[in-house]
């Protein structure tokens, strides 16, 4: 049965009425503490309004205006969804997120002074299916040195020639989500390029895309190959920024998640938003990382493992049990893990040191167990032959290294983010994987260009000062080489490194950043440097 139609005057009454109600429940979405439960129920709210304002339009003469209402309805709903949505999950609002694919994106509960949005354009867009994952970069770095002052060199030390070097690092990144709580993640990279003295010399080195063995292989390689279950411990969801690590759209608020195969432990370990990406911040070994970690990888950086992550509103827990290399840098790792092997752990809490400023304290501890040599042994056997120390002349023996890590970052400004890091580990065994540091303490800060109205740009500055325990120091001086350091000699003091860069967007996906680095005490070795390494990266993001 048709309906009766309106008068242009009772229908003009009816329309106001319905006009308010909306209004009125728009305001009390805005308001309502709970709205942020999911974009879903937001929009239940809102379209049953819409529906009616429809209706009302097409009965009456206000039908040729109802198509344009209805889709500026519709895309209301869709705004106000999303920006209100945005207020729970942006990663701006939730402990300070890094530019660079990350796994955990857990929310900080309302912080009220967040950083600005630092997230990255593209050459090309995205798949918009989530189930499948398709990115890609390439990061290439230039650096060189002048002529530094050294009055001797030996056969692992940073030249102290001009000297000149690029290394390139490109990524193809694939995932596909099998269901709403599993998938399989896998990367294909491509690395090569020179490094300065073939990455000799420096504690920190000063860029972290090199291969440190210029013999390896150039062809392309599986970097990272996973598969990750997430087990849901709640009912209610928070919404995921989407990254090669995990293609969920929203993940349960506390929940476990679950990885194995290849990866490498920086992607789940240490994280930090402001230093730990070469992409886009800082490119020193030592401060994208804690130096003191010597994490378990082959020459490439990546390991074989598990992971376990437990996330709950504002803190998590996570565990790493991993493979470690058979000798110290080297490509092949130990397929007995009950000889060698890696356990980490890390412990985060997603609140700042300032009040109402957000914040992360993230508290890491190690063990390795590998065939690893002992300095004190090592200087000790070659004093009674009178030759020179070589910490790999023992036979197969596991031994242990351990230590422990604090990483720390803090809103400063709405722009303005500070970190710092702290590392120690015992020193006695062999510094076999990362790099040789027992000591370090870095800090810094990073900007956003949204500063300046540059949204895109970043820009930071940080120090840090390395230190090796005296067996070790002991071990350099009576003319031992490690796998990056010896010079034959050693008047010890700490490695100290100063690091600045603006990365500037140009088009797109196009990121350039000149930037520099000052070293005193390349190696720890008084007598040599101070050497200053000026850099220029290109980035692109695909």
């Amino acid at each position: 049965m048709s309906q009766p139609r309106l008068s242009d005057k009772q229908a003009g009454v009816h329309l106001t009425i319905v006009k308010l109600l909306w209004y009125s429940e728009v305001n009390d979405i805005g308001r309502d503490p709970n709205v942020g439960i999911g974009r879903k129920s937001c929009q239940a709210r809102l379209l049953p309004w819409l529906r009616l304002f429809g209706r009302m339009n097409f009965q009456n003469k206000l039908a040729p205006l109802s198509t344009l209402s209805l889709l500026l309805g519709l895309l209301a709903v869709a705004a106000l969804t999303g920006a209100l949505f945005a207020q729970q999950s942006d990663p701006q609002l939730s402990a300070p997120e890094p530019a660079t694919p990350r796994a955990d994106v857990a929310a900080l509960p309302d912080p009220p002074d967040p950083p600005a949005d630092d997230s990255t354009e593209s050459m090309f867009p995205h798949f918009k299916d989530t189930r499948f994952w398709l990115t890609g970069q390439a990061n290439f770095i230039f650096q060189t040195h002048p002529d530094f002052h050294a009055p001797y060199s030996g056969p692992h030390s940073l030249s102290p020639r001009y000297e000149k070097a690029t290394s390139r690092l490109m990524t193809l990144y694939t995932g596909v989500r099998l269901n709403n709580s599993s998938e399989v993640l896998v990367d294909i990279e491509e690395a090569g390029g020179a490094a300065l003295s073939t990455g000799l010399g420096l504690a920190g080195d000063t860029d972290l895309d090199i291969v440190r063995n210029p013999l390896l292989s150039k062809a392309p390689y599986v970097g990272r190959a996973m598969v990750h279950h997430v087990f849901a411990l709640s009912q209610d969801r928070v919404e995921n920024q989407r990254n090669p690590f995990s293609l969920f759209e929203e993940l349960p608020r506390r929940r476990l998640e679950v990885r194995f195969g290849k990866f490498s432990m920086p992607d789940f370990f240490d994280l930090n938003s402001v230093g730990s990406d070469t992409h886009f911040q800082f490119m020193n070994w030592t401060i994208d990382n804690n130096g003191a970690w010597d994490y378990a990888a082959d020459t490439r950086g990546y390991t074989v493992g598990a992971t376990a992550d437990y996330e709950d509103r504002n803190w998590g827990f996570r565990f790493a049990e991993a493979l470690m290399p058979k000798v110290a840098n080297g490509i092949d790792l130990v397929w007995k893990p009950w000889q060698a092997h890696a356990e980490n752990f890390e412990y985060e809490l997603r609140r700042g040191v300032i009040p109402a400023k957000a914040g992360v304290v993230r508290l890491l501890a190690y063990t390795n167990s590998a065939n690893m040599g002992i300095y004190r042994d090592q200087v000790i056997k070659a004093a009674a032959e009178n030759t020179m120390p070589d910490i790999t002349a023992h036979p197969w023996r596991i031994t242990r290294k351990y230590g422990f890590g604090i990483n720390m970052e803090q809103n400063l400004t709405h722009y303005l983010t500070a970190f710092a890091r702290f590392g120690w580990d015992n020193g006695k065994t062999e510094s076999f994987a990362y790099t040789e540091v027992d000591q370090t303490l870095a800090q810094g800060v990073g900007a956003s260009g949204a500063w300046w109205h540059r949204k895109q740009d970043r820009a930071g500055a940080a120090f840090v000062t390395n230190a090796i325990k005296k067996d070790h120091q002991n071990y350099l001086a009576a003319g031992g080489v490690g796998f990056l350091l010896g010079d034959g000699k050693l008047n010890y003091g700490r490695e100290n490194i100063l690091e600045s860069y603006y990365t500037v967007h140009t088009w797109r996906g196009i990121y350039l950043a000149p930037g520099v680095q000052y070293i005193v005490n390349p190696g720890y070795n008084r007598d040599r440097g101070p050497v200053v390494v000026p850099s220029f990266r290109a980035h692109i993001e695909f």
